[in-house]
């Protein structure tokens, strides 16, 4: 049986036609579904001075055969970037399946304000936070999406040390610093994450709903007090594996040793109080 190549991936009748040719029990275990029609995801990009990166990751995202609204939040870039998103904003093509909505910081705020104001402006039924600079694939958003549409999750966090997927190797103490942090964040939240700090964070309308609005952060230790405030809302929360393709501090990698400390003042401060 031959699949017609006109059909859409993850539609229901690419669903049907695989199910027929390979069965149920096989298309579970391959992570093959149906995407209902009238889902909308909602992908947040917060980007500062990622003008090198920016479009063939904006690329990637439209590539996803998933109905999308694409959030992007420039935190007062100065490379450029702010000039590109800008002729986007002007002559964005009639795309429903890939609706770009563009948003500015007037000052640099960092990545928790860029996050902050994406959530506050997405409406999907899924949101996705996407990181601008290609150490995500997002290609594996639709294996991501499974258990939230199924109805299964009402969070899922992609963990790059989970094991099977590819994963640059770079820096060591980087790797020791996230475990210790992922560990402490642990003990508070009474989650088994291995990877707290990952970008890849997938929630459901309801919980953005309910967090989104509360959160305060504006640097990277929004990913501690997202994940605290997800573990006090009792939400359904899966992990999955994701690759990795890390970035070198001359390829344009900005967290430091400070936003390590920030991080833990956060796993404490979230994790005893909302």
């Amino acid at each position: 049986m031959d699949l017609d190549p006109e059909v859409e991936p993850y539609s229901e009748a690419w669903y049907e036609r695989l199910t027929l040719l390979l069965g149920d029990a096989a298309c579970r275990q391959l992570g093959f579904y149906a995407i209902p029609s009238d889902f909308l995801l909602s992908v947040v990009i917060p980007v500062f001075n990622e003008r090198h990166t920016l479009s063939e990751l904006v690329d990637r995202v439209r590539a996803v055969p998933v109905r999308k609204e694409i959030v992007l939040v420039d935190d007062c870039s100065t490379d450029g970037t702010r000039d590109l998103l800008k002729t986007w904003q002007h002559t964005q093509e009639d795309d429903p399946r890939n609706r770009l909505s563009i948003h500015f910081h007037d000052r640099n705020q960092g990545k928790g304000a860029a996050v902050r104001s994406g959530l506050a402006q997405s409406s999907g039924d899924v949101t996705i936070i996407q990181d601008a600079d290609l150490e995500y694939d997002p290609a594996e958003i639709p294996r991501l999406l499974q258990p939230l549409i199924e109805g299964r999750a009402d969070v899922v966090f992609g963990s790059r040390f989970l094991g099977d997927q590819p994963h640059r190797v770079l820096y060591y103490w980087h790797y020791v610093g996230n475990k210790v942090l992922t560990t402490l964040s642990n003990c508070f939240t009474n989650l088994n994450l291995t990877d707290m700090e990952t970008c890849y964070k997938l929630m459901t309308r309801e919980v953005v709903g309910s967090v989104g609005p509360r959160l305060k952060q504006n640097r990277f230790g929004i990913e501690p007090e997202l994940t605290a405030r997800i573990a006090r809302g009792g939400f359904r929360v899966f992990e999955m594996s994701i690759s990795y393709h890390g970035r070198t501090y001359d390829q344009g990698k900005k967290i430091g040793v400070k936003d390590g400390f920030q991080a833990l003042w956060c796993i404490v401060r979230y994790g005893l109080a909302d």
